[in-house]
Formats: C-alpha cells, structure tokens, sequence
C-alpha cells in the first residue's frame, strides 16, 4: 500500500550526566601580607573557559576563584584580603556523546571550606558539581494516510493531542474518539476494509539553543555621610530577583545587583567602613528566532565580576566601578501538532506493518511560584556576641525533590553568612553561618512518577518498573511516558534582624523557575504490505463468541484479535461510548465476509 508520509521536526533531550570534582589545594600567604590569625569569611566562584565535545567525553577546564577575609595577628587586630584562583581540568563522562555536539553545563559548589594550617599557610576544599544534557533535533517520518489502492474505510480512530493516558477512557488508560464508518471507493469498484487508528501528538520544538552574555558596567558613588576610600578589604556582588522576558529578536533581563563593600577610609584612624546599595539590572541582547509566543527555559548567573575604585569629578576616591558578565544559557521551545496513522488492520487481508517506536516530548508546565523561607541563626560556642550587623548574603540550594499529586514537592535550605561587629574588642568583625529550611508545592498539573534530578534513563525506567510493578518491557509496549524537569531557584530578598545580641532572625523570598515536559512513545508507520490470512488461524477464531473484558483491554486490540470492527462491538453491545473496563461482558462477532479455501 501507499503510504502519505509527513516529516515532523522534534526533539528530546539524548543524553545526560553528572559528575563531582574535588579542589584540594593549599595557599601560601604572600609575602607582602601579614601573618593569619583568625579566618573571618571566604567565598568560592566557578569560571569556566572552554568545553570540548569528543566521544563519550565532555572536557572542561576553568578555575575557581577563591576570596579569604582574615584578621592579623597585630594588637590592632587589622582586616586583610587574599585572593586566589585554583584552576582544574575535568572529563565528564557522557555515554554516546559525539564530537562537536552542543552541551548545555550546569555547575554548583556544593561545599567550599577554608582552614587554617599556620600563620603562612591556608588549605582550600570544594567539591564542585557538575550536570550535562545534550537536546537531539531530529525529523520523523510517519503515515499519516493510505493512499493508491481504493478502500472501504470500516472504522477510523483518533485520538485527542495529548489523550493517550486520560483518566477513565479504557482498562489501559488510552482515550479514542470513533468517527462513524464510511465507504470510499474509486471507479465504481470496492477496495480492501480497513480499520485505522490515528493518534494527535502535541510535540516540542528546539527552536533556539545559545548560550549568550551580557556585560554589565555601572558606577556606584559612595554615600556623602562616608569618608573616601583608601584600600577595598571585601566585596560581595549578588544576583537576585533576576528575570527574562522574550520579545521579537530579543530577549530582555530585569533584576537588580546587591552589592556590599567592606573597605578602609582614608581618614587618620584609618577606619573600617561598608555600604551596600541595590543596583537596577536590565538589559537585552540579539537573539534570531526569538518571538514572545515561545517557551523559555533560560538560566541566568553572574560571573566574572570585578570591583575597583575609580575618582569623582573633585579628584576624591569616591566611586566604586563595577564590571561584570551575566551568562545566559537560552533554551526556548515551539509547541506544534501532527496527527499520524498508529495501527491499521484489515478483517479481509492480514496487514504487515513495519513500524519503529519513536520518541518525542510534550510540555507539562512552565512556571514561576515563590516560597518564603524565615528562621534564626543562633551564636554556638566561643563566637563574641553581635554589636552590629554588616551584611547578610545567602544563595538557595535544592536537596530533594518529588512528585506528588498536582505538582512537585520541594525541599531545600537557605545557607546564609551574616557578618557583623562583635562586643569583643580583641575579635572586632566575626561571621554567623546557618541555614535555613523551606519545603514548598511548585503547581504542576499532569505530573507523573517523573526523574530525579541527575538520575539516567536506565535507571529512571528500572525505578519506574518497580514503583509500578512492572518489567521494563511491558513499560516500552504499553507506552507509558516519563517526566522530566528542571527546577532554577532564584534569591528575590533576604533580610536579617538581630533578635538580640546573640540571635539573628532571617527572612527571605525565593523564587523558583520550573520547566517540566513528558517523554513520550508512538509507534510510526513506515510500510504497509498485504496478504491472504492464514486459513489456520481464521478458524480457530469463532464466528460468535462472548469475552469478559481484561486487564489491559481496549476496545480495538479485542476487535483486531476478533476480526471485527470496534464499531460492530459497539453495536452489538449497545455501547453508547468506546470506554470499557475490567469484567465488562461483550459478544464479539467475526466480521469476515471471504475465507481462503
């Protein structure tokens, strides 16, 4: 038989990995610097350089920079800066990736920790980590009519976009909608009976893949009430409620940069001063392909950013000049329909079909909700109690995710450093490190057992088998999807109060971006051929018989097994709609008018 064939342009993502690094390294004081008597606060940032694609390995090299604030062992008890940049080369280990694919990179320092070894020497741990995905763009091939041949069309089936697993259609879950039967013939002459079934898929689009920057330079001028500026001691730049929006060939960037600085005035005493200030964030870039009807899934962060000093129009050093890159990762997404031929058979010739079962992705949800995380941090051990406090920075971090009922649950932590001035003279700046909880309910309608983050394909389908009692095989035939999703946790504010002089009560808004879509499985049609049925087999069926409706049943496998129709059966059962569950009695009828001798 002829085939109408339609090339349909999709895509899913191929493949996926993870993988931790460690960075042990030791740091020598400068020579230029003095002795180390207390760590008062560090920080870690990753920059990456270059990555490079070769086969079933992602090669990526960078640094971390690294920034200690210490206290001297002088009787003044004076604040000093290191700063340090440990550079590392890893492989990642990505099963079939290709040479020169395009590989989205996430990274996250999980844990960054700085010690003292003596006055002359720091060590330095981080485990960093790592996550890899490529998106394969592909075309596929499928029937999407028979033609040629003249037929008469028994019975058509179609399914709704997206309604091959809606509640309460059949024992196996699918949802059919049955057009009336009709003749066509051509030339007066009757062709071959034929029951189609067709299925409407809902698909996503890869419509762009970039990665991008934006370069952000702004002055920031020193409040009138502060002394100027002699040496910057520490700087903490931080982005938070950062948002895009798209528009036709653009896409536009809103948030603000919290940006704090620990510095010593140039005044006799030579003082230690700070200010922190929100700057405006907003800007946009060229993107082709960009229209405001797509689906974004775009990451945003803050790298390389650089803090001097620079003076105003009266010759003073006043102004502090920033400069700094905002790195975009930019996935966005068309959604599109294709309706195909999923199974046809015949009750008068038996069909062979050559098929492939194919996959593609279909959007559950994009959206943004918020959460607020509020707890106390109280002072453990010998640490002085607080006078004053300076500032407070935080990041979020996702521990746990799960998928429950309407949506995903979220459980995660809010690590905040909060540096303030202590009541002891000897120890005049410390730091209070704590974290605090928050569990939240991202709304996410049509989820099911889903992935867990960074969980491969084996064994996010061995996973599934098990939780619904079923061996893999069964799951690739019944075509059951997976979920996956990508969850961006955003830090909109965050605020600390002193409860008293050895409590700090934290407060914070945290945004979180979900992407979610489902895997999908369709059987396509590529081929058609037909022959006589096998004598044998026609009579072992009955011409009338009754059958009690299985497990597993639908109504056109019980009448493609029967050499019926599922319209016959619903006649003859005085079915109103092609919904049919376990234990259902139905009488089947062979709808076969010519048998083979």
């Amino acid at each position: 038989m002829d085939l109408l064939m339609k090339n349909i342009h999709m895509c899913h993502q191929a493949k996926h990995a993870m993988s931790q690094m460690t960075l042990d390294e030791d740091l020598n004081v400068p020579d230029a610097k003095p002795d180390v008597e207390m760590i008062i606060q560090s920080r870690g940032h990753i920059v990456l350089e270059h990555s490079r694609a070769e086969s079933g390995k992602l090669f990526v090299d960078g640094f971390m920079e690294v920034g200690i604030l210490y206290m001297d062992e002088t009787k003044e008890r004076q604040l000093y800066r290191l700063d340090a940049k440990l550079p590392f080369d890893e492989i990642i280990a990505v099963d079939a990736l290709e040479p020169g694919e395009n590989v989205r990179l996430r990274h996250e320092t999980e844990d960054l920790s700085v010690s003292l070894i003596n006055s002359r020497k720091l060590s330095i741990r981080a485990l960093v980590r790592f996550e890899a995905s490529v998106e394969e763009i592909y075309d596929l091939s499928a029937a999407v009519e028979i033609q040629g041949a003249p037929a008469r069309s028994l019975s058509e089936w179609g399914g709704e976009p997206g309604a091959r697993r809606s509640e309460g259609a059949d024992v196996s879950g699918r949802s059919w909608r049955s057009n009336p039967a009709r003749k066509d013939e051509a030339a007066g002459q009757p062709g071959i009976a034929l029951c189609k079934k067709r299925e409407s898929l809902e698909f996503l689009q890869l419509e762009v893949q970039k990665k991008d920057i934006l370069r952000l330079k702004e002055d920031v001028q020193l409040p009138s009430n502060k002394p100027n500026i002699r040496e910057v001691l520490w700087e903490d730049i931080q982005l938070r409620g950062c948002r895009t929006q798209l528009e036709e060939g653009r896409v536009s960037v809103r948030g603000s940069l919290f940006v704090f600085v620990l510095y010593r005035a140039e005044d006799e005493k030579e003082s230690i001063q700070w200010m922190e200030q929100a700057v405006p964030l907003e800007g946009s870039l060229a993107c082709d392909g960009c229209t405001a009807g797509l689906v974004p899934d775009v990451e945003a962060s803050l790298s390389g950013a650089d803090l001097t000093v620079k003076e105003d129009m009266d010759g003073e050093m006043r102004i502090f000049h920033l400069e700094g890159v905002l790195d975009l990762s930019i996935c966005l997404y068309g959604s599109d329909t294709a309706e195909i031929l999923s199974d046809v058979y015949s009750p008068e010739k038996d069909l062979e079909l050559k098929t492939s079962d194919e996959t593609y992705e279909t959007l559950i949800v994009r959206n943004e909700s918020k959460c607020r995380a509020q707890g106390k941090i109280r002072i453990q051990g010998a640490k002085p109690r607080i006078l004053q406090i300076c500032h407070s920075s935080g990041s979020v971090q996702i521990d746990k995710t799960e998928i429950v009922e309407n949506g995903i649950k979220i459980e995660g932590a809010l690590p905040v450093s909060i540096l303030y001035i202590s009541s002891d003279d000897s120890i005049p700046f410390a730091v209070l490190e704590g974290s605090i909880p928050f569990t939240h309910i991202a709304e996410a309608q049509g989820m099911d057992l889903g992935v867990r983050n960074g969980e491969s394909e084996s064994l996010r389908v061995a996973r599934m088998a098990e939780a619904q009692g079923m061996n893999q095989k069964t799951r690739k035939e019944d075509g059951l999807s997976l979920c996956r999703y990508t969850l961006t946790p955003v830090l909109d504010q965050l605020s600390a109060t002193m409860s008293d002089s050895e409590e700090i009560e934290i407060r914070a808004s945290v945004g979180l971006n979900l992407f979610a879509v489902r895997t999908c499985h369709v059987c396509c049609i590529h081929e058609i051929r037909e022959k006589d049925y096998d004598a044998e087999r026609l009579l072992d069926v009955p011409g009338i018989v009754g059958y009690i409706v299985q497990e597993g049943d639908t109504l056109w496998d019980i009448a493609r097994e029967y050499f019926s129709t599922p319209q016959q059966i619903m006649e003859m059962n005085g079915l109103t709609s092609e919904n049919i569950k376990k234990g259902d009695c139905l009488i089947l009828m062979k709808n076969i008018k010519m048998c083979p001798s």
